[in-house]
């Protein structure tokens, strides 16, 4: 049996992180949080997010991908794990780094939830108001 290599990237978006571990040689497996990841993400925009990097790199089916995400909400997660594969493909090949680059892969989306405000009801949003 080949010897497995394991190439790791952590990810980040909103309060989403992600660890994710790249092991070559594979055969395309993804397991998010020890679940299927057809099953984690339900929905089909979240599942090309996840694997965008893969398809941008032509690396589709070379890797087992396992990812543990924690914090935030499912959107914010698979923009985490986009994000810790990105990086993990790096630690894999220097070379891909232009083209993920160029697609704003290796960027940390900084965009955080505002803080409520005293005297407001959300971070924005003010009572309502009456004349009388």
């Amino acid at each position: 049996m080949a010897k497995q290599t394991k190439f790791y990237g952590t990810g980040r978006r909103k309060k989403s992180i992600a660890r994710v571990y790249l092991i070559a040689p594979g055969s395309g497996k993804i397991t998010v949080n020890k679940r299927e990841f057809e099953d984690y993400f339900g929905l089909e925009t979240l599942k090309l997010i996840v694997k965008s990097p893969l398809v941008l790199t032509k690396q589709d089916g070379k890797f087992d991908i396992s990812v543990n995400v924690h914090g935030g909400g499912t959107a914010g997660q698979a923009g985490a794990v986009r994000h810790g594969i990105s990086r993990a493909l790096l630690k894999f090949d220097q070379g891909l780094r232009p083209v993920l680059k160029a697609e704003g892969f290796l960027t940390r989306d900084p965009r955080m939830k505002e803080r409520k405000k005293y005297g407001l009801k959300k971070a924005r949003r003010a009572p309502q108001f009456s004349k009388r």
